[in-house]
């Protein structure tokens, strides 16, 4: 978009710096619910109904309510000021998905992995994925009703995570929840590349 400048001329408007970040885990960590409560503008999803067809194919053990499963991403867009956009990328949860990963993982400033403790162990995928092409990453212990707590130490210990990475609880449920993951997020994501070595 052209603006008028004051001696008659025109200007480009300048556009936002883009800004991508991944959420991701396991199947029914909450990702889908964390991109809906913290974009500013509709998300797009991608869910598909369970059928009879997942039976023995997804492991339903601990989210037996869950009816419906992301299939490709889900999207949504947060504005900081004007000078900058941030662009959330669900990645779907489901192994028989995870070829979408590689291509939405492209130019990630970083990612969230969220932990359900009702299936730790589904987050590991997620930890190793990001540990392995080093992108910068935090875990996000979304806090279910009814579900056991922990110590951060402990699910710290239980994912095997160094002590660079950080470890957060949250409600992807609540906006301010959301927006705090994010913030803590681009921070260590900001002070992990200020801390890698310069190439020579």
């Amino acid at each position: 978009m052209d603006s008028v400048r004051s001696d008659g001329g025109t200007a480009r408007a300048k556009l936002p710096t883009a800004i991508k970040i991944l959420i991701a885990g396991g199947f029914g960590a909450g990702k889908t619910t964390m991109v809906g409560s913290v974009s500013e503008t509709r998300p797009l999803r991608t869910e598909e109904t369970l059928t009879d067809r997942g039976v023995g194919v997804d492991d339903l053990s601990g989210v037996e309510e869950k009816k419906t499963t992301t299939v490709a991403m889900d999207f949504g867009r947060i504005s900081i000021g004007d000078a900058h956009v941030l662009y959330l990328f669900g990645t779907p949860g489901q192994e028989r998905f995870w070829f979408v990963w590689d291509e939405l993982a492209l130019g990630a400033l970083g990612a969230v992995v969220i932990a359900d403790t009702r299936r730790l162990a589904d987050c590991f995928p997620s930890v190793d994925y990001f540990e392995r092409r080093g992108t910068p990453f935090i875990v996000a212990v979304n806090c279910f009703e009814g579900a056991r707590r922990y110590d951060l130490e402990e699910i710290r210990m239980a994912l095997d995570l160094g002590p660079a990475t950080p470890v957060v609880l949250c409600d992807a449920r609540q906006r301010e929840s959301s927006k705090n993951v994010l913030v803590t997020l681009v921070q260590h994501a900001i002070s992990t590349r200020t801390q890698e070595p310069i190439a020579g």
